[in-house]
């Protein structure tokens, strides 16, 4: 089997799930990573402290940088109708990427998506931690900088062509979600 899919990873500005500052996608075409795509964000929000302090990204950053309704034509054929999108935590990256589009009255159609948190969990109960950096750290993939958006969405994708190297379909059944 070979899979076709994104991997995608936002960071955020604040609390708020419209403020993503930043996005990396990494995408699979016959279970290689053959692209990737990052851009910082200029959100509609302030950057605070707490969010600058865990992904580095600073309001000075993206005082220039695109906002994401300028982003989002270069993006937007990887979020159509039975289109493969995954991420570590999935219902964070698919929320920010849903209100951030509601913001700037952005609609697409709803996409199948796949969570490697939840992959992980069924797939190595041995382990205590999920996460992204303990998974890296458990399947041997190299994470350059954590909470850097296209480092995290490129180790996504290699977690995932790696669970499904080693457990074959069964990642994908039941675990997709449209």
């Amino acid at each position: 089997m070979t899979m076709n899919f994104v991997a995608i990873d936002f960071e955020t500005a604040n609390n708020e799930r419209n403020s993503a500052c930043s996005l990396g996608l990494a995408v699979v075409r016959h279970s290689k990573i053959q692209d990737s795509f990052y851009s910082l964000i200029k959100p509609p929000t302030p950057i605070s402290p707490d969010t600058q302090r865990i992904h580095g990204i600073s309001n000075e950053d993206v005082a220039n940088a695109p906002t994401f309704d300028q982003i989002w034509p270069h993006i937007k054929f990887f979020f159509q109708r039975d289109c493969l999108v995954a991420a570590h935590n999935a219902p964070f990256d698919l929320g920010v990427l849903k209100a951030t589009a509601n913001y700037y009255n952005i609609y697409f159609d709803p996409v199948l998506s796949i969570d490697t948190v939840t992959t992980s969990r069924k797939l190595y109960p041995e382990i205590r931690r999920h996460s992204l950096d303990a998974m890296t750290d458990y399947l041997n993939i190299q994470l350059p900088h954590h909470h850097r958006s296209i480092d995290d969405a490129i180790a996504c994708a290699k977690i995932l062509l790696i669970q499904e190297e080693h457990f074959g379909d069964y990642v994908l059944k039941g675990l997709v979600r449209g």
